[in-house]
Order: structure tokens, then sequence, then C-alpha cells
């Protein structure tokens, strides 16, 4: 099997029938499928595939990085568990001046600075949000759940198109160090897409884990290593890395269209926003497949904007809205998870000896309005993210959403789930419909809205045509338990079971 083609269905474990997988990669899928094929459940399944993004979607995602999961088990239990990063700095009598380098990408039509280094480093949580899942709501043992992953770093993974073009916009951080160098380098230039990514010290530090080796960032060999990057050129301590905490929460559940959506609530913002939007939404009687629905959707979206500092609880956090992927599974059981995750755009940096690439979220120049390195350590730092979860009016799970995309992730998640529940459109029609999106104070819009939509978009603002579908606006994989699942093109996204 190539290791980007999409595998067969499970045999055992999993109803093959109605179990369901969505994500960013085929690999990603795969190890999931994999894990649900065993007899896994749900967690399971998407804790395999946040382990195998680790490998196949390296300028997405990270166990350095963090992320969220809704999650619906079987028994009916609803939880968010937040592990996203937090700000570092305890334990500092004196803080260092942290060693942020600046590097240009170079867009299509702008370039744009980026921070990296050691002093962009902040608190991870992904690889500690994994085993808290998988011990909590998982049941297979953890060397099941992660061999797919340690498999897929030794033999190495395909870079597809879009991945690839994320490298190479990527390339002034990714290539800042020898070892980054080594790994999106190996014969002196950036790999391209077809090329092969392969991370054997990654895959070798997954079988460790999966054979029983007590690697946490909390302490050991694998705080010493981190801290061995961060220790005199960043923010993180060894008190960071032991006060960092995996948060359970309830969801955020709003009633919109006779059903519950549940999906991220505070601190983080994104799942508030997207909140406030389907309350306006819900007043809207239009009918299915109404020209003018695209203009409603950026109509709530710049009304939400105009309310937004009085939406949000604690609009003051750090935030970080940048560099995502997403995974959706529904386990044929009635176990659903939603899980998203980040890594920023990387630090630049991998942590010594076992391949996982440092994230870079104080980088992010919106993470602190009055100035890097201004927020106080040890805060949860908000985000845009938010894995959701649809209920349907008879208490079951209806579908199985969330998008990477940065501040287009509440406009992606949004009109998928208008698609499906308004527009009655099948999950493959669903994500591939043009999206819209509201810029501030303009319409950003995909190619393939017809006309009276168009001129509909025109009386809210004006319009900004893209020529084709982009990883702008999200990248959205969805299932709907029952009738299928689908990946989001923008981002080199599939499913299982495959369309007939």
């Amino acid at each position: 099997m190539s290791p980007a083609t999409a595998s067969a269905p499970p045999t055992s474990g999993a109803d093959r029938s109605t179990a369901m997988v969505a994500a960013g990669h085929p690999a990603v899928v795969d190890a999931a499928w994999e894990v649900l094929g065993a007899g896994g459940n749900a967690f399971d399944a998407v804790v395999a595939a946040g382990f195998a993004a680790a490998v196949a979607e390296p300028c997405l995602t990270s166990l350095a990085g963090g992320g969220f999961c809704v999650g619906r088990a079987a028994d009916g239990e609803e939880v968010v568990v937040d592990f996203f990063v937090d700000t570092p700095g305890r334990g500092r009598s004196t803080v260092p001046v942290p060693r942020f380098d600046e590097v240009q990408v170079r867009f299509e039509a702008a370039t744009q600075a980026f921070h990296c280094g050691p002093g962009s480093i902040a608190v991870p949580g992904c690889l500690s949000g994994y085993l808290h899942l998988h011990a909590r709501l998982g049941r297979l043992p953890l060397a099941a759940v992660v061999a797919p992953a340690a498999r897929l770093g030794a033999r190495g993974v395909v870079l597809l198109p879009r991945q690839a073009g994320i490298a190479a916009l990527l390339e002034p951080i990714l290539l800042r160090t020898s070892d980054g160098r080594a790994l999106f380098a190996p014969r002196g230039r950036l790999l391209g897409a077809g090329e092969v990514f392969r991370n054997p010290d990654l895959a070798s530090f997954l079988a460790d884990l999966g054979a029983g080796a007590d690697l946490r960032f909390s302490g050991g060999t694998l705080a010493d290593a981190l801290l061995s990057v961060t220790g005199t050129d960043g923010l993180v301590t060894a008190a960071d890395l032991a006060a960092y905490e995996v948060v359970e929460r309830a969801p955020l559940e709003v009633a919109w269209r006779g059903r519950r959506v549940l999906t991220n609530p505070a601190p983080s913002f994104g799942g508030t926003l997207i909140a406030a939007a389907l309350r306006r939404l819900d007043r809207v009687d239009l009918p299915a497949g109404d020209p003018r629905w695209p203009a409603t959707v950026v109509a709530a979206a710049a009304d939400v904007d105009r309310h937004r500092r009085a939406i949000l609880d604690g609009a003051g956090r750090p935030h970080s809205s940048r560099g995502t992927t997403h995974v959706s599974v529904w386990d044929g059981e009635g176990g659903a998870a939603s899980m998203t995750t980040s890594n920023g755009e990387c630090s630049g940096d991998v942590i010594p000896g076992t391949g996982i690439l440092a994230n870079n979220v104080l980088g992010e120049d919106d993470l602190h309005p009055d100035g890097f390195h201004a927020a106080p350590p040890g805060l949860r730092v908000a985000s845009m993210m938010s894995p959701t979860i649809v209920v349907g009016a008879d208490g079951g799970t209806e579908a199985v959403v969330g998008s990477g995309g940065s501040k287009r992730i509440r406009a992606a998640v949004i009109q998928v789930l208008l698609n499906v529940v308004v527009h009655g459109l099948s999950p493959r029609d669903a994500v591939d419909a043009p999206r819209v999106h509201w810029d501030v104070d303009h319409v950003e819009l995909e190619p393939g809205l017809p006309r009276d939509a168009l001129e509909a978009l025109a009386g809210i603002g004006p319009l900004n045509g893209w020529s084709e579908r982009s990883i702008y606006f999200g990248g959205a994989h969805l299932v709907v338990p029952g009738v299928g699942a689908a990946g989001d093109p923008r981002r080199d996204g599939v499913a299982l079971p495959l369309p007939l």
C-alpha cells in the first residue's frame, strides 16, 4: 500500500458499514481506520489519527502543539478535552530576552513576517492530550494506538500537493536549523510534492512510547530535551512543564434547527462565535438552496464581529489562530470524536533525539495585542479552533465536523453545517460547495456561486473573488453517521469508507 493511499475498510471491530473517518491526509485516515478495525472506539481512533498527523502533516500539527477534542461516548457522555498550549515563564525570577527570529514568508500577493525560534515556543499540550484521551476514554492498549504512526514515521509518507505547498511557504522556518534541514531537505533542497518525508527519530519515539516508556513533557528525558532548546533562548521552564494540565470542560451547547450543537467553550472563542452566528441564522426563513443564503451567512458573521467584545468571555486572553488540522471519527457503535490540533507554523526547532517539531504559538502577531511576551505565565491560550458535533432531535449524532483555516474556521464549519442540515446536501457536496468569508470590511468568496448570490453579497460589502477553491477557506472534514463522510480537497482531505 502506498503511504498516500487509503486502505480497505476494517474487517473486525467497528461495523464496517457504519464507521467513518475524515481527515487531512490518507495516512491519517488509515491510522484511525486500522485502530477501528482492531476493535478500538472513536477515541482510540482519533488519538491514533493525532499521532499519525504529527508524521503526515508536519507543517500543521505536532506532539509539541496543542488542540481540542469534542467527544460523545457510546454511553452518552459529552465532553471537551482542552489540551491547548499555555503561556510560559513559571518560576522565572527574571525574564530573559528570548531568541526570536523573524523570517519573511512570501505568499502570492504579499510578504508576511513570521516569528520563530526558541522564544516563540509555548508550553506544549498535544502529547499530554492524546495520552489523556486514550487513558480516559479509549479501550485498546496504547501500543496498538501508537503503532500506525510509528510505522508511518519509519517508512515515510508522501507529501501531497497542498502539504508540499504549505512546506514551500514555510521554507524559511522549516530550514532554519540543521535538524530541520535534515528532515525537510535531506538532499539539500526542500522536499516537494510526491516525495517521501521521513522522520526516523519520531518513529523511534513513538515505538518507545507504545512499548511503555514514560515519555512525557512533564518531566524526565523528554522535558530535558525540550528545555535544552528553551533553557537559555526561550521562556519555557521545568515549572511550566510540570504544571501543565489537560482540562476537561462541558461542551458549549447551542439549540439550532431542532438540534443540539456541541462545540468548543470559553476560554477559547471560536465555538462561542459559531454559536452566536448559528443563533442568528436560526431566525432566517429562507428555503433550502435559496441564492440569498450566502449573504445571510456573511451578514450574521458581520453582526457577530460588530458585537464580538460583548459576545466573548475573556476577550483579552492571548489567542492563536494559525496552522491547524482536523480529524472527525464515528465508530459505528455510538461514539464520536471531533479533534482539531495546531503547531502554529512550527518554530523551526526540532526537540533533540525525538523528531518532534516545536510550536511557535508565541510568535503569532495576534497572540499579544500589547506586544510579544506581554501575557503572564500559566494562561491557557485561546483559539479559533472549533471541533463540533451535532446531535439530532432523536438524540443520535447527526454530524461530526471541524476545520483548519485560522480565522476562517468558523465560516467553514457554519457553512458545512448549513449545507447538511438546511440544504440537505450529501457530505461530499456539503464540503465541496463554494464558501464565503466576511473579513473585517469585505467578502472573500470562492468561485461557483450563482449571479443572484453574488448580487445579494454585493449589497453587504465589496467582493474579492478567488479564481479557484483555496486552502484559505479552511479544511472542513465531515462525518454524517449513516450517510457518508468527506475530507476537504482544499487540504488534501480524504475519508473512509470511500464513496461507492
